[in-house]
């Protein structure tokens, strides 16, 4: 499970995603520096032809995976993708590409978000889905992506090897682990006819309710011109003004939210916000957080802080911050004292006023 939005405005545009995976599994921020093509390249599950690679400003990367949850890079291009049902037999499929595979190779190859979307369908089409994307689980499944850039986006939703996709050249959108494209489709694959609704791809037993409740407030985040406090907001959700985290899943999923706590299942285990401005003299601007964003810090992605967001032990720290929280019975006195010590490191950080160091400080104080 997952969330990815953005918004797209005259002047630039905002995109995030949280990253929603098993609560143990160690997720990182890394940069990578553009390469030439090495002939053939190695995905998680296959060996397929490789091109040159763009340098990548900030990937959100499980640390057993080859491929990418979310990604920015130096053109722009910013991609995320998510779980989704569809009606194709997702365990029938032979090991292929999966959906962090596809993020990876769209922002690698890619100068727009237009050349992202076809780079992602060419790929899918030549060598389909398949394998898990779950390192202690066989849990194969089929994806969608958002791909944003300064000037428009796209939505690609995937089944199998069909696709379809929406282009959005203005204002806000938001996908989560659900099929939304319906017969508004801009283009799709050879065997969506022309007035299909892709609707009839999505599974008719997977519940929409999981993904409606929190694209309405992902959405709502979007209706308007956001700013970073809007995102971070958003992303810190936990379903109500009531900031108590949700215990149990209620039969209306009123449990699975934006910022994920499902004991025993799923968390967030990253997050990510960046502004792309269509001033190419405007530094691209990325904030992310290791771990569950209701108790980690958003980090400006610099070059002074790519170490930092790529460590491993720090991630697990963030962890035990969320473990201590999901104890506590009403999971607001240690959600307030871990923010209480985080909120000033977070705001001096977004504000160049301390180094990175300070956040090993906060952590100690707060025991971990």
């Amino acid at each position: 499970m997952c969330d990815t939005l953005a918004w797209v405005g005259p002047d630039g545009t905002w995109f995030a995603k949280n990253s929603d995976r098993p609560p143990h599994e160690v997720q990182v921020i890394r940069s990578f520096a553009s390469r030439p093509s090495a002939g053939t390249v190695r995905t998680q599950y296959l060996d397929i032809a490789d091109g040159p690679a763009s340098a990548i400003v900030a990937a959100s990367q499980p640390t057993w995976l080859w491929g990418f949850e979310t990604a920015i890079n130096e053109h722009r291009v910013a991609i995320g993708n998510e779980t989704v049902y569809t009606t194709a037999d997702r365990w029938g499929q032979p090991p292929a590409l999966i959906g962090m595979d596809l993020v990876r190779l769209a922002v690698e190859r890619s100068t727009s978000a237009a050349e992202a979307r076809s780079v992602i369908t060419d790929l899918l089409e030549q060598h389909g889905q398949g394998g898990s994307a779950w390192e202690h689980t066989n849990e194969p499944y089929f994806s969608s992506f958002l791909i944003a850039d300064p000037t428009e986006a796209w939505i690609v939703e995937t089944s199998a090897r069909a696709w379809a996709t929406r282009h959005v050249v203005s204002g806000g959108v938001a996908i989560s682990n659900r099929l939304s494209i319906t017969d508004d489709w801009t283009l799709a694959s050879a065997e969506v006819s022309i007035g299909t609704d892709w609707q009839t791809h999505r599974d008719p037993k997977a519940p929409t309710g999981i993904a409606d409740h929190r694209l309405a407030r992902t959405d709502a985040a979007v209706s308007t011109r956001p700013t970073l406090d809007t995102f971070i907001a958003a992303l810190r959700d936990h379903g109500s003004a009531h900031p108590m985290l949700p215990h149990d899943v209620g039969d209306d999923w009123s449990g699975v939210t934006v910022c994920m706590h499902v004991r025993g299942y799923q968390a967030t285990t990253a997050s990510i916000i960046t502004w792309l401005p269509n001033d190419t003299d405007a530094p691209i601007e990325t904030w992310a957080a290791l771990g569950s964003p209701c108790v980690s810090i958003y980090v400006p992605v610099r070059p002074d802080t790519i170490a930092t967001l790529g460590d491993e032990n720090l991630w697990r720290r963030f962890a035990a911050l969320r473990n201590r929280v999901e104890a506590d019975p009403t999971g607001l006195r240690e959600r307030a004292t871990i923010r209480a010590a985080l909120d000033p490191i977070e705001a001096a950080l977004r504000a160049n006023a301390i180094d990175v160091g300070e956040i090993d400080t906060a952590l100690r104080d707060l025991g971990v």
